[in-house]
């Protein structure tokens, strides 16, 4: 069912080039802290409209997290660690890797945030100090990495994931090769830690189980979304990004055919579809109760030929409800 919501508008003073990465706070519906390829992290107050705080690296960045309401890490093309202090707007470079910063996150359960770089290499930084307190190897370029509980989740270059236990990375727990045949784009985990879901560039997504038991990995699986019938002829996007629903345990892609789709995948149902952007979806969050999506939409590059004019780079803030999100008895 296609649903056109009510209550979606734009955010003002949006990035100038194309959004990388959307992240609501810890506990709330109101700061959203967005990276950009034009080199800035900014902090905006969805609910005023208003951008708060912005500060800049040197090049391009690929990725922004928060680690509490007031503090947000940030890793690009400059290989730089950078932190912002919301209260002081102070701005600290933690850190580097030896190329790109892909992958920022935070991990509650160590108190560390962790970067995955295009330099095969993941590093745990401690916010306390701020310092590298442990480096990685993942033997390939990091594409994309999430936290479940104690677990990582680290998607690299070569359809490789690998699963680390944080709290003793001295070994890996297990490694896997995508059932995807293409790249890797997203890597997502369920709040319930049960499983993780990871989409390609190819129009496809996959439900996997962490625990390895036979019984369990019966049920993962994979289907094919984001993908256009035109005059005979399917046309297949990447899908870019997913983010999970914190309660109910849904999730969103959001693909380069500019749709946003809510799926229930342990009942593996689609429950709805948001109406077509104006490009492709680029990043998705929803808020730390789920009242609200991000979603980010901007032009990634995906023709050969520019087109002309170029799209615009857009945040749009849409209220979302249980009908849409919550799975169907």
């Amino acid at each position: 069912m296609l649903i056109k919501s009510q209550t979606e508008y734009k955010l003002k003073s949006p990035p100038e080039d194309a959004i990388s990465s959307v992240k609501f706070g810890p506990n709330t519906n109101q700061f959203l802290l967005v990276s950009s390829w034009d080199g800035s992290v900014r902090l905006y107050d969805v609910m005023a409209n208003t951008l708060r705080h912005k500060y800049s690296h040197d090049n391009p960045v690929l990725d922004c997290c928060f680690t509490d309401a007031v503090h947000s890490y940030s890793g690009g093309l400059d290989n730089t660690l950078k932190s912002l202090d919301f209260n002081t707007t102070t701005e600290t470079s933690v850190g580097t890797h030896n190329n790109a910063i892909r992958c920022v996150e935070y991990c509650s359960e160590v108190n560390g945030i962790l970067t995955g770089s295009w330099d095969h290499h993941l590093k745990l930084w401690d916010p306390r100090t701020p310092m590298c307190s442990g480096n990685y190897n993942q033997g390939d370029k990091v594409y994309t990495m999430s936290v479940c509980g104690e677990k990582l989740v680290v998607g690299t270059a070569g359809r490789k994931i690998l699963v680390w236990d944080i709290r003793n990375m001295s070994y890996t727990l297990q490694k896997r090769e995508s059932n995807l045949k293409y790249q890797t784009r997203a890597i997502r985990c369920f709040p319930n830690k049960q499983g993780f879901v990871l989409s390609s560039i190819e129009g496809r997504v996959a439900v996997e189980y962490l625990d390895t038991s036979p019984e369990v990995q019966k049920k993962k699986y994979a289907f094919k979304c984001h993908r256009i019938k035109e005059d005979g002829l399917e046309r297949i996007y990447p899908v870019n990004a997913i983010s999970f629903h914190p309660t109910h345990n849904t999730f969103a892609t959001g693909g380069s055919d500019g749709y946003v789709n809510i799926w229930d995948g342990f009942n593996k149902k689609r429950l709805c579809q948001f109406h077509q952007y104006h490009t492709s979806v680029t990043s998705l969050s929803f808020s730390h109760n789920g009242s609200v999506l991000a979603i980010a939409c901007s032009y990634f590059l995906e023709e050969e030929t520019l087109p002309n004019p170029m799209p615009e780079d857009a945040i749009y803030i849409r209220t979302v409800t249980d009908q849409e999100t919550k799975p169907k008895a």
